[in-house]
C-alpha cells in the first residue's frame, strides 16, 4: 500500500502559535462548557444563531426571530426555498456530532441531509465546473469534477493521519474543501460545519459556539482571505482569520463566564435602567451615567446577552445602527 504523501500547503506563523496558546489558555479556564451540557436551552439558542449566521452569509433573508420559528415548528412567511434551508440546516447540525469527520460517506450523508430538496445533486459530488463568482466577475475556478471524489480522498486521509494541531487542521481543511469546492451547492455551509465537526471531536464546547455569527459580520474579510490564499497558494492567513474568530468569541463567553454564577450589579443595573423601554446603546449609556463604551460593553450588554437578561431588538445585525435592547 502507497502511503499517502499528500501534505496542503500552510504557513504556521508566529501569530498563530500565539493563538493557539490564547485559545487554548481560555479553554483551560472556561467552565461553560459544563453549563452547556447542562442547559438545553443555551445549546439550542446557540444552535439557532449558528444556522441563521451560515444562511445569511449564503444570502438567506430570514431573521433570527423567524429562524428560531421554524425550528420550533410554528409557519411563516418566508420564501420557500429560504425555510427549507433552515429546516435542512438544522436537521444536518443536530445529526452532526455522531458522523467522522474524515469519512467520504458521513460527508456526502451530511451534504445530502443539508441540500435535499433544494439540489438534484443533493448526497452526490458535482458532475460539472464550477466557478464562485463576485458579481459577474470569476474570483476562484474550482477544479475539474472528475478530479473531486481523490482530493476529497486525499484531504481526508491527511486530516485522519496528521498529527497537526486540531485547531490548525481544521482550518486548513475548511480552506482546502472551499477550494475543492466538491459540491454544485452548499459548499460553504459544509465547509464550516465540517470545521465545527473536527474542532467538536477535540473538544466538545465547539459544538456550541456561535462561531458563524462573528464569521457573518466578518464576511467581506472571509472572503477576501480565501481569496488570498488562493493567489498566494498558502492557508497561513486563513488559519490566523478563523483563529482571530474562535479566540474572540472565546474571550466573550469566558467573559460572561465569570459572572454567571451571580448576577452582577452591573447588570442588575441594566435590567432596571431598561424596564419595559427599548433604548439604543448611548440611550443605555445616558441613563447609567457612562462615557467609555468598550466599558459599558464588557460589564454591562455582553454579559447581559449573554445570560438571556435582554435581547437586540434586529439580532441578525448586532452591529447595526439602528440596533436597540430590551428586557427578555
Amino acid at each position: 500500500m502507497i502511503e499517502n504523501k499528500y501534505i496542503p500547503p500552510y504557513t504556521i506563523s508566529n501569530k498563530i502559535v500565539n493563538l493557539i496558546s490564547g485559545i487554548t489558555e481560555i479553554l483551560t479556564k472556561i467552565t461553560i462548557n459544563d453549563k452547556m451540557s447542562n442547559s438545553p436551552k443555551l445549546r439550542r439558542d446557540n444552535r439557532i444563531r449558528t444556522i441563521q449566521a451560515s444562511l445569511a452569509i449564503e444570502n438567506n433573508s430570514l431573521s433570527i426571530n423567524q429562524v428560531t420559528d421554524i425550528v420550533n415548528g410554528k409557519r411563516i412567511l418566508g420564501a420557500p426555498k429560504e425555510i427549507a434551508e433552515v429546516k435542512n440546516t438544522f436537521e444536518a447540525y443536530d445529526k452532526l456530532f455522531l458522523l467522522d469527520p474524515f469519512s467520504k460517506k458521513d460527508l456526502l450523508t451530511a451534504h445530502k441531509t443539508l441540500m435535499n430538496d433544494l439540489t438534484n445533486e443533493a448526497g452526490k459530488f458535482r458532475s460539472g465546473g464550477v466557478g464562485v463568482f463576485a458579481e459577474e466577475r470569476l474570483i476562484h475556478m474550482a477544479p475539474p469534477a472528475n478530479l473531486v471524489p481523490g482530493l476529497i480522498t486525499e484531504l481526508m486521509e491527511w486530516a485522519k493521519k496528521s498529527d497537526v494541531h486540531p485547531l490548525i487542521k481544521s482550518c486548513v481543511f475548511h480552506y482546502e474543501f472551499e477550494f475543492i469546492h466538491p459540491f454544485t451547492d452548499g459548499n460553504g455551509r459544509m465547509g464550516r460545519m465540517w470545521q465545527t465537526l473536527i474542532l467538536y471531536k477535540w473538544n466538545t464546547l465547539f459544538g456550541w459556539l456561535p462561531i458563524e455569527t462573528l464569521i457573518r459580520d466578518r464576511q467581506s474579510q472571509y472572503y477576501d482571505v480565501l481569496g488570498a490564499c488562493d493567489r498566494s497558494g498558502d492557508s497561513g492567513k486563513f488559519i490566523e482569520f478563523i483563529l482571530t474568530t474562535i479566540i474572540d468569541v472565546l474571550r466573550e463567553i469566558a467573559l460572561t463566564d465569570q459572572v454567571t454564577d451571580q448576577v452582577t450589579d452591573q447588570v442588575k443595573k441594566l435590567i432596571a435602567i431598561i424596564g419595559e423601554d427599548t433604548l439604543s446603546t448611548n440611550e443605555l449609556m445616558k441613563k447609567l451615567g457612562l462615557k467609555h463604551r468598550p466599558s459599558f460593553r464588557e460589564k454591562y450588554l455582553v454579559p447581559a446577552l449573554r445570560l438571556g437578561y435582554i435581547e437586540m431588538t434586529i439580532p441578525e445585525k448586532p452591529s447595526s445602527g439602528k440596533q436597540k435592547y430590551r428586557k427578555v
